[in-house]
């Protein structure tokens, strides 16, 4: 009793916290997500280490559930409106983005050294963008227009492709690390595979059977029905939560033809499991052994920084944007999120030889993707909207 009651008053104090930081990020304008990332570093194990014991092990429960509520959301962004004027713009600029983003790092880190398998895998993970961080701050900016639309659709599909890329990366590094590459294959097929089928399978009978109770309007209990559905059953036949929710939301925001307002009763009750989920992300750094992978934390980081830059700008180019949204496009979509985590973890599970030196990595660079990412996003908007 006493462990669940330390765990309830510091999700009080956070959520308080939360208020305050969002109403700090307005004035100095940083972001909120920022602002939490470092409020977790500094109250949890890497600095003062206040929070509750038993609060570390809430998360993994919460942090499925809000990763899924978002990508429910921008799931539900893929509509057939927004599909008939951008679809194409964000296929081509998410992929070029995900194949000039394994290129670049897993080159990159090959060519200082780095064993071909390990380079490989890191390679998978730079594809993954944060949703997440990357809705939040488009949301805060009140951001609109086709930058903005084409900003949440690529990070509503481009983790799908992520998810695709990082199997096959852990396919070719079992070949390389002497491995069984039939049973990489088969792993990263049913993960993405089985994500797909079960996003199909809650989402079909959804789009006919939600919105009925209030014609047309989608209630807050359907919506987290649908939630937890898609969270708990991924996590029950260890599929992708995150490549569910969304094929759950684009299915019933394509099919829901008697839908006369889309989900977005989600948005009020999303924001309490966010501030948690980045607030312990801050706070999962460990500093044990990254002295002896800084080096690779350094390089991963710029090299996929400019991965970034480079398969925006080309993917735009391809798309037929503008040359000003071409180049802020890259830039939009810095943060990267937990998913490479999920990755390293899978990755992890898989190659133990190399498993503490690949969470080192991906946990470190994506606190740090996380810190500065949401800043290169608002500066993004920003400077597209000026054009």
């Amino acid at each position: 009793m006493v462990q669940n009651s330390e765990v309830l008053i510091a999700i009080g104090i956070l959520f308080l916290a939360g208020l305050l930081l969002d109403k700090v990020g307005r004035i100095v304008h940083v972001p909120r997500v920022t602002l939490l990332i470092l409020l977790g570093a500094l109250i949890g194990p890497p600095l003062l280490n206040w929070l509750p014991s038993g609060f570390a092990g809430s998360n993994d429960f919460y942090a499925p559930t809000a990763l899924t509520m978002v990508a429910f959301l921008l799931g539900g962004t893929l509509n057939p409106e927004t599909l008939k004027a951008h679809g194409r713009e964000i296929m081509i600029i998410s992929l070029t983005l995900v194949a000039v983003s394994v290129a670049v790092v897993a080159s990159g880190l090959w060519l200082i050294g780095l064993p071909v398998g390990m380079a490989v895998l890191l390679g998978g993970l730079s594809a993954a963008t944060d949703p997440a961080a990357t809705h939040d701050v488009v949301s805060q900016a009140g951001a609109k227009g086709r930058f903005a639309t084409n900003l949440l659709g690529i990070v509503a599909i481009d983790d799908a492709w992520g998810l695709l890329a990082f199997s096959l990366a852990l396919t070719f590094a079992g070949i390389m690390l002497d491995q069984d590459a039939a049973v990489a294959l088969v792993h990263g097929a049913r993960e993405v595979g089985g994500a797909i089928a079960l996003g199909l399978a809650i989402g079909l009978p959804a789009a006919f059977l939600t919105g009925r109770i209030k014609p047309g309007e989608p209630t807050l209990i359907e919506a987290l029905g649908l939630v937890f559905l898609c969270a708990g059953l991924s996590l029950y036949f260890g599929f992708s939560f995150l490549l569910t929710g969304m094929v759950c939301g684009a299915v019933i925001v394509n099919l829901a033809r008697h839908h006369d307002r889309p989900f977005h009763e989600i948005e009020r009750i999303e924001w309490p499991f966010m501030l948690l989920f980045f607030v312990m992300a801050g706070a999962s750094l460990k500093t044990g052994n990254l002295a002896e992978v800084g080096y690779i934390c350094v390089a991963y980081f710029f090299l996929r920084a400019f991965a970034r830059l480079l398969g925006g700008w080309l993917g735009g180019r391809l798309a037929g944007l503008p040359n000003a949204e071409s180049r802020m496009t890259g830039l939009g979509l810095m943060p990267q999120a937990g998913v490479a985590i999920g990755m390293a973890l899978v990755g992890s599970e898989r190659f133990p030889e190399i498993g503490e030196d690949l969470l080192a990595v991906a946990v470190a660079t994506t606190i740090a993707f996380e810190l500065v990412g949401p800043f290169f996003t608002q500066m993004a908007i920003r400077r597209v909207g000026r054009q």
